[in-house]
């Protein structure tokens, strides 16, 4: 095997590692309402996320994947050390705010990381900006969006079942959170996933090797990467985030069955319409919404602001914090006359 051939497979590698820890941050996002609403326990809630993470894979296309393949930095900024910067600042910025226990964005860690190894090597004319807006926006979207399908939720089912007895409501949705979790953690996966295959996309094409990247020279890209990718997610997600999960799950609201159905599936509906729009949305801020949105049924009060508040500062700052740390390693790659 050659040195380039090695670089590479130790790049791919790295942006296993990321997915991997993509899931493992985001894990505590997965099963947070269903374990604080103690319907499964921790160790079968990862286990239900896991599989459901894995099993998108064969249900949902890759436009996500594409977004982040090709339309965020122009192909002339892209060589495989601006992967390999990005990579490390997005893992390093996960660890961080797994360390201090926010559930921050993994998808705007890589993103931001992406463009700010990129602006390092070819300055802010590689940056794509329309594939930036589209992310951009959806950090207001997706929060917005399942916070208002969470609050709606909530209120129809409330409306629907107000003459059950509370002990028939938690009966019916302990059964029905197995159903929302699972749509849920398929929703997280199949967004998720796909920006780490998008970033080894962009790998192999940079490094010209864009056979490996799709199926028989044509726009669909490979089974290895995509199977390689969900696998890495899922495993991820199977190590946990308990740190998180607190914060997630009991920390902003307490948490019904009746509540945690409403949120997931407003959650989920919210990061499927963003994947078929080709958007790399934020899970952790979908998700988060969807909760504010349901604690927001029974009264304002009922919602910790001042976490929900810290939780927005982590995401305003991930996305320039990533930038930074990224474009500080691509800096160094120059220096030592790797970056070409």
């Amino acid at each position: 095997m050659n040195q380039e051939l090695m670089i590479i497979v130790a790049i791919v590698l790295v942006a296993l590692v990321f997915d991997f820890f993509n899931g493992f941050h985001d894990a505590a996002n997965s099963i947070a309402t269903v374990v604080s609403t103690r319907v499964l326990t921790p160790a079968q809630a990862v286990l239900w996320a896991a599989f459901f993470n894995f099993v998108a894979a064969f249900t949902i296309g890759t436009p996500v994947a594409k977004t982040v393949g090709k339309g965020l930095v122009d192909p002339s900024g892209i060589t495989v050390y601006v992967i390999l910067a990005a990579l490390i600042g997005a893992i390093l910025w996960d660890l961080i705010t797994w360390y201090y226990a926010l559930p921050t964005s993994s998808s705007h860690a890589l993103i931001g990381g992406f463009g700010g190894a990129a602006i390092v090597q070819g300055g802010w004319k590689v940056l794509i900006l329309a594939g930036f807006q589209k992310t951009i926006i959806f950090i207001f979207v997706a929060p917005i969006l399942g916070m208002v399908l969470g609050y709606l939720l909530m209120v129809l089912v409330l409306n629907l079942f107000r003459y059950f007895t509370p002990t028939a409501v938690d009966g019916i949705f302990r059964i029905g959170q197995y159903f929302s979790a699972a749509l849920y953690s398929l929703s997280h996966g199949a967004n998720d996933s796909q920006k780490t295959m998008g970033i080894i996309v962009a790998l192999l094409v940079a490094s010209n090797h864009p056979a490996w990247a799709y199926r028989s020279g044509g726009q669909e890209i490979s089974w290895w990467i995509i199977v390689a990718c969900y696998a890495a997610m899922a495993l991820g997600t199977m190590s946990g985030g308990w740190r998180i999960v607190k914060t997630m799950g009991q920390k902003i609201t307490k948490l019904k069955p009746v509540g945690g159905f409403c949120a997931e599936t407003g959650g989920a509906i919210s990061i499927l319409f963003a994947t078929f729009l080709g958007a790399p949305v934020s899970t952790t801020h979908t998700i988060t919404g969807a909760i504010i949105g349901v604690g927001s049924t029974t009264s304002f009060s009922s919602v910790r602001w001042g976490v929900a508040g810290r939780i927005v500062w982590a995401w305003i700052l991930t996305i320039p914090a990533a930038a930074l740390i990224s474009g500080l390693f691509q800096y160094f790659f120059i220096t030592l006359g790797w970056a070409h």
